[in-house]
């Protein structure tokens, strides 16, 4: 925040004003990029209804997956990352299963999709599945899967 707060030529006061702490920066970048991804495959999604939706898990878990400063943030601060995209407060998830919603329930309304549950809890579990095969490496020491991500996704879709 200091080099920000320099490079902008103001104090560190008036960034922690404008944006808030490191971490809600951090958030807000994060989901910057998350909404541009997610709307980039969902646009480019193979298929309608449950396959397109799972398209969409798994492809938006391959684009992460395979981004090198998102891993390399991954690495350097774990505790952090997690902390800001994966829990109760994480502005990053919160927005993210509003988006997951909005497309379930475009595919419904196209009746393209008969949902399994509730449409916000089917939109929590899509979040965790894809959470679950980005972030493998630090909560099991596993090796994220994008495709498991789609394959789970297409098992609860049905």
């Amino acid at each position: 925040m200091r080099d920000l707060a320099g490079e902008l030529d103001i104090s560190r006061a008036t960034l922690h004003r404008w944006v808030g702490s490191r971490d809600q920066l951090l958030g807000e970048i994060l989901w910057s990029l998350t909404e541009a991804v997610l709307d980039a495959r969902s646009r480019h999604a193979h298929g309608r209804g449950a396959a397109g939706i799972a398209d969409v898990v798994g492809a938006f878990a391959r684009t992460v997956n395979e981004s090198a400063p998102f891993r390399d943030f991954l690495r350097r601060e774990p505790e952090r990352a997690l902390r800001i995209l994966t829990t109760k407060a994480s502005l990053v998830q919160s927005r993210t299963i509003v988006k997951v919603s909005a497309l379930l329930e475009a595919e419904i309304a196209a009746d393209r999709l008969d949902p399994p549950l509730p449409v916000p809890d089917l939109a929590y579990l899509l979040v965790r599945i894809g959470e679950s095969f980005i972030y493998t490496d630090i909560i099991t020491g596993g090796t994220p899967d994008a495709e498991k991500a789609r394959a789970a996704a297409m098992a609860l879709l049905g």
